[in-house]
């Protein structure tokens, strides 16, 4: 699910210069790696995924925090696995420990170490008000008001290219998104016949795009805790087979059903984690790290809580849960049996004709790892009984489950490290995510307020009105382009009147968005995770493994329209009145 995507691992390879100083925009991903990723020998990198940007950004940086600094430092003395610190890295840590009463103890070596540019600083500020102040003297009220449409498309594609091109301009994502959203508001709000329907559409719009953030804050809290104690070691430490090809299917299941409950993000790194751990650098080790990506897409589609698309499909009522879990899980499992049969037949696979080694590590779960994993598990799997019992919306059962955990951590813990607890989780979470989620969501919402979106849905009914080619051509553009926006602009195109609840279009944009990003490496956060831990590149993976992809996402569809026209249904609990509204 996910945003400024943080990695930190001692089995990075560095290849940049470690005092080219950059990006200050460092936060915690929900399973506690940082940004920039912070190497061994003091090198970093920056790995943004491309749901929320397409590219990879090799860029050098030191922002890091002391305490984490100091903890490496005194680690890799009694371990002796980490390489000598350069005479540099040593005379920036040195500042920064001589400067530790002047600086907040989250500062970075960068902003300890270098010299303030009060011309330069000053020079940046007056452009970007600059800038700012033109665009808004630039707004013509009389002309936004006659061409509104025009005015919202034409600053939503520029927005959205801004986006997608953040590296090359050196501005955050989430920091475009918000600056977008707030800009077509105030232009929705010009357009509008009165301030006051802007007011009340913005109000709607932020009531069901809340609910959306609410969910994931509480969903990527309860991840982050079960993560901190190494929960997810229950998984992983049952796949102990050595055999090539039984491995390849052991890693593509198990990844498929963590990513059924967990985000895709979550699942890609805790799986790539356990290979590393498990197989030596090989190409070999790639192709099961590109099952692990084809898999935790394609363990996402099928249920209402694995992944953001079909999450917002589900709390916005386009789809219900057993429904989707039964049409879908077919499809889901085509998608990835596909690719795992014809990877089977590589040389990669065929070619290896004894038992890989054992290299897995003997990392500990920390105190009660296993309590906390089924409480926290159980809070994520439970929130669609919830919603069936109560009647109201999901993001009500994930704060209940996040409370009770909370509680229960709290409890447990009383007197010991902070570092288990909730508070040091909230820390931890990307939550510069979730801003980039709001901004793209009240965006798209104001595009929906103003009409455009229903007038794009009218013009793809008319050229191209087979629903199923529209769905999957959804998928086919996601390996491109975020798949967040493409599924809220569907469903600000198309409404329940169009297509009921669990129609068969609305299934298929839940399949097609979350199976699609497997054609290109670039194509999910998943694949971002995936191209920055194992240092795989886009040719790569285009050669290897895009053409599986491919004919896993194709034969998944055949798969959903033939179950579909042959009203072949798997045994379910749908009769079950207490899911049954689900």
């Amino acid at each position: 699910m996910y945003t400024l995507l943080s990695i930190r691992s001692s089995h990075f390879s560095p290849s940049h210069n470690f005092n080219k100083n950059h990006d200050h925009h460092s936060h915690h991903h929900p399973l506690g790696f940082s940004t920039p990723l912070s190497l061994k020998s003091g090198q970093s990198y920056t790995i943004r995924p491309r749901d929320y940007g397409p590219k990879i950004l090799h860029r050098s940086g030191v922002l890091v925090r002391a305490e984490d600094e100091a903890r490496d430092l005194s680690s890799s003395s009694s371990t002796q696995q980490r390489q000598p610190q350069t005479h540099f890295e040593k005379q920036q840590l040195q500042e920064l420990n001589s400067s530790s009463r002047e600086c907040d103890p989250l500062c970075s070596v960068d902003e300890t170490s270098s010299q303030d540019h009060p011309k330069t600083d000053f020079l940046k500020a007056l452009a970007i008000l600059a800038a700012a102040g033109t665009g808004t003297l630039a707004i013509n009220h009389s002309w936004v008001a006659a061409n509104q449409d025009l005015a919202m498309a034409l600053l939503f594609g520029i927005g959205y290219v801004g986006i997608i091109f953040e590296e090359s301009l050196a501005f955050n994502k989430s920091g475009l998104g918000l600056l977008l959203a707030v800009s077509l508001w105030v232009i929705r709000s010009i357009g509008a016949p009165s301030t006051d329907i802007a007011v009340s559409e913005l109000s709607h719009a932020s009531a069901e795009v809340s609910e959306i953030v609410f969910f994931l804050l509480g969903a990527m809290t309860i991840v982050e805790i079960v993560d901190a104690h190494r929960g997810f070691k229950l998984v992983t430490d049952n796949i102990t087979t050595r055999k090539p090809k039984v491995l390849l299917w052991m890693i593509g299941l198990a990844t498929f059903c963590l990513s059924s409950v967990l985000d895709n993000l979550t699942s890609t790194i805790v799986m790539v984690s356990l290979l590393r751990k498990l197989v030596p650098s090989s190409e070999y080790r790639k192709l099961l790290g590109a099952v692990v990506v084809i898999a935790a897409n394609a363990g996402g589609a099928w249920t209402p809580i694995g992944d953001v698309t079909t999450t917002m499909l589900w709390i916005h009522g386009q789809i219900s849960t057993l429904p989707t879990m039964k049409d879908l899980i077919v499809p889901s499992a085509v998608s990835l049996a596909v690719p795992l049969a014809l990877m089977s037949l590589t040389s990669e696979v065929n070619g290896k004709g004894q038992n890989l080694p054992n290299v897995l590590s003997s990392e500990q779960r920390a105190p009660r790892g296993k309590l906390v994993f089924s409480v926290g598990i159980g809070a994520l799997v439970s929130v669609p009984v919830f919603k069936a019992v109560t009647g109201l919306p999901p993001y009500m059962g994930m704060l209940l489950g996040l409370g009770v955990l909370w509680i229960l951590t709290d409890a447990i813990h009383y007197g010991e490290s902070e570092r288990l607890k909730v508070p040091q989780a909230l820390s931890r979470i990307d939550t510069q995510g979730v801003l980039f989620f709001l901004g793209i969501l009240l965006s798209v919402s104001s595009l929906e307020a103003a009409g455009i979106l229903r007038e794009l849905a009218n013009y793809l009914d008319a050229n191209i009105p087979n629903v199923e080619l529209i769905a999957s051509a959804i998928g086919v553009v996601s390996a491109v382009i975020d798949n967040v926006p493409l599924v809220a602009a569907t469903m600000g195109m198309y409404d329940l009147s169009s297509f009921p609840q669990d129609s068969k279009f609305w299934q298929l944009v839940a399949y097609c968005a979350g199976t699609g990003g497997s054609m290109l490496i670039i194509g999910s956060a998943a694949g971002v995770a995936f191209m920055g831990m194992e240092k795989v590149d886009f040719f790569w993976y285009l050669r290897k493994v895009s053409g599986f992809a491919f004919a896993g996402y194709a034969a998944g569809i055949a798969a959903y329209l033939a179950v579909h026209n042959l009203n072949f249904s798997l045994p379910t609990l749908a009769q079950f009145p207490l899911l049954s509204h689900s």
